[in-house]
């Protein structure tokens, strides 16, 4: 897929986010949702407006996720070539009360929560900065692939500030405890390589190519079966915080629930007749 194919659907004239439909393999026109946070004069920089914005986007990807001409997967990436989001906007930080702040900070939060819960994987394709509320934008994210020019950090602490996104709690479940302690008590940017080797990160390209082997891998997910995605993703997110027995029972329940759905016998009909050409997933 390239961007020629691209459909954009957001026209507003003050819009922070672009939203564009890619087809997908199976040649369902939407199957590819690519979601750019385009305020590239601020470094791509949330404020309340674009907070707002993509809480509504992925609101809208959630009502039709699981349905046959839904998205299948999204791709979060940053307008221009020097940032994914470099962080809340300083300016309109600068003005907030304690109550202002309060309240920006659960409005992030509940955008995280919104991305995790989604029932289709989103990757995060950070092509530069990824610093505070950028960062944890991207942890909300399922994975993140990113440019070898990317910068990773939660600078906070310099500013007298901390996470408010949600960092505090991602960071440490993606890199560790021990990892996430120095990054956040320093507040130090470390470079792609670096994102890449603790894990933070699952690969890293050309900025040239970010775009191109997100699209790969956003088309192989969309291959598949939309429901069975939806409850892996659902095991690995109930089961990420609770004793092994208790997360293998949610998955034995998700696993034989997937057993009353067309498409799990489609998938199965078509593997014993060795069919030539992949299944065309109904999403029910």
């Amino acid at each position: 897929m390239t961007e020629a194919v691209s459909q954009d659907r957001t026209t507003a004239g003050d819009a922070h986010v672009r939203v564009g439909d890619e087809p997908g393999p199976d040649g369902n026109p939407g199957a590819v949702r690519l979601v750019t946070i385009d305020r590239p004069g601020a470094l791509n920089a949330l404020d309340v407006a674009t907070v707002r914005e993509l809480l509504a986007i992925f609101e809208a990807c959630a009502a039709t996720a699981t349905t046959a001409s839904g998205p299948r997967v999204v791709i979060l990436t940053g307008g221009g070539d020097k940032a994914f989001v470099a962080g809340a906007d300083i300016v309109a930080l600068s003005k907030m009360s304690a109550d202002d702040a309060h309240k920006f900070s659960r409005l992030g939060q509940l955008l995280g929560e919104r991305i995790e819960s989604l029932p289709i994987p989103v990757i995060a394709a950070v092509n530069g900065y990824a610093l505070g509320g950028g960062c944890e934008l991207a942890l909300a994210c399922d994975f993140i692939y990113a440019s070898d020019t990317a910068k990773f950090g939660q600078p906070e602490v310099k500013l007298g500030a901390m996470p408010g996104f949600g960092g505090t709690q991602r960071l440490l479940r993606r890199v560790g405890i021990a990892r996430a302690r120095e990054l956040l008590f320093t507040g130090d940017t470390i470079d792609a390589g670096e994102a890449l080797r603790i894990g933070l990160c699952n690969r890293v390209f050309e900025p040239a190519r970010l775009l191109t082997e997100a699209r790969r891998t956003a088309a192989a997910i969309a291959a598949r079966a939309p429901l069975a995605i939806a409850n892996v993703k659902r095991a690995l997110r109930a089961g990420a915080d609770r004793p092994s027995d208790e997360a293998l029972t949610i998955e034995s329940e998700l696993f034989a629930e997937l057993f009353s759905t067309a498409d799990l016998s489609r998938g199965i009909a078509a593997f014993v007749t060795k069919e030539k050409q992949p299944p065309k997933w109904q999403a029910r």
